[in-house]
């Protein structure tokens, strides 16, 4: 099954609103076994919905458009449509009770462009969105399948996984394919790919396919065999073998993140666990308490990004501020010592370090980052040598602090 995306929306164009929709019906229609052949954004104009739907291959079999079907007057995807498929608008009323069940809940008032969202395409299959008023559309021209959906994720996904996939699924004929994906942190790719070079033959030798995933921080790598489940007990196999490969980097598989699987050893152990952030700010224990139920083991953050902080919340001796400076093993260890024992906690991680892109030295350039564990035990300390971007080493740190 070969299907193009449309994305509509000037936001996307000018880089106010990221994607996601792209990618994740991206990996819902390769779980199923179909493929993304093209990929177009375009933005809110009746002449750029025209032309992406018109050139649409003759041998696609489906299309899903994401975006533009909102109550204001610059969504116009719908009118566009119905010019495209000669068709016209009229109330549904179904959609229409659905709407005024949904403001009616809310205790909002409807108006006149709330009614009109239920004014749709008179030959088109409706599909119903449970998560808010604007509706889908499914038309059929030329064996080709349109599907019109609104951009916001939510909404998309609820009328993707309950009614269009199921549709697809009854519809068409899907090779068997089968996924299993390894997540890794704290190695490159390059790195990475040399290390598992022969591991990495020997799948491809035995028909399965690899692909590298990375994301800042994150590589993914995806074992694929296009025999379906018969090859599953192979791919796990080949996995525990990655493991032995690079034991240090791999994390996780599918949908686990480093904060739930972090958590989950720290409920098991029944541990109470603590941060002390200079460079981080905060965004360490907000990873951490992304997940829910980390009240189990979170118990709290010590923000020390100034040298008085360090010293009045953190027990940082003003001795080794003064001898070793902010960022440096002493005062990692210092800090997650010294929250360990204030926040009372079991394991406390402490990150301090240089993010730039300005306040950075020969000696200690841009980028460098100490991070330390401090357990009731022993206290374990690491440095790491990032880049010059910001945002992505204050990522990077989060990450690393995590797997370390």
């Amino acid at each position: 099954m070969k299907v193009e995306l449309i994305a509509i929306g000037d936001e996307l164009l000018y880089g106010q609103t990221i994607n996601t929709n792209a990618s994740w019906i991206g990996q819902q229609l390769a779980a199923l076994g179909a493929r993304v052949v093209k990929v177009q954004t375009i933005g809110d104009t009746k002449e750029a919905i025209l032309g992406a739907v018109k050139s649409v291959e003759p041998s696609t079999d489906a299309v899903l458009i994401t975006g533009g079907l909102g109550p204001t007057k610059d969504d116009i995807t719908k009118i566009t449509l119905c010019e495209f498929f000669e068709t016209h608008l009229e109330i549904h009323q179904p959609t229409l009770s659905k709407i005024e069940a949904y403001f009616a809940m809310r205790k909002r008032p409807m108006l006149e462009t709330n009614i009109q969202q239920a004014a749709l395409p008179v030959n088109c299959t409706i599909l119903d969105n449970d998560l808010g008023t604007a509706a889908g559309m499914w038309f059929e021209k030329d064996n080709t399948i349109f599907i019109s959906m609104p951009g916001v994720p939510y909404e998309m996904k609820g009328i993707m996984e309950n009614q269009v996939l199921p549709r697809f699924k009854s519809r068409f004929s899907f090779a068997s394919i089968y996924h299993k994906t390894a997540l890794t942190q704290g190695i490159g790719e390059s790195f990475l790919a040399e290390i598992i070079k022969d591991w990495e033959d020997k799948l491809r030798n035995e028909g399965l396919g690899l692909a590298y995933l990375p994301s800042p921080g994150i590589v993914k790598l995806r074992l694929t065999s296009f025999k379906g489940e018969v090859d599953k007990m192979r791919i796990d196999e080949l996995f525990e073998e990655l493991e032995t490969l690079v034991p240090k980097a791999v994390f996780g598989y599918e949908n686990d993140t480093l904060t739930s699987v972090v958590g989950d050893l720290l409920r098991n152990k029944n541990y109470k666990i603590g941060t002390v952030e200079s460079c981080t700010s905060g965004a360490l224990a907000h990873s951490i308490t992304s997940i829910s139920g980390s009240s189990d083991y979170f118990i709290g953050s010590l923000l020390t990004y100034s040298n008085e902080m360090k010293v009045k919340l953190a027990n940082v001796k003003s001795e080794t501020l003064i001898s070793y400076g902010a960022v440096s093993e002493q005062t990692a260890i210092e800090m997650a010592e010294g929250g360990m024992r204030n926040l009372d906690v079991d394991v406390c991680i402490s990150t301090t370090g240089i993010a730039g892109p300005t306040g950075g030295s020969t000696e200690k350039p841009v980028g460098l980052v100490w991070i330390a564990v401090a357990t009731k035990e022993q206290t374990f300390t690491k440095q790491f040598q990032f880049g010059d971007n910001r945002e992505r080493n204050i990522q990077m740190t989060v990450l690393s602090a995590l797997n370390f």
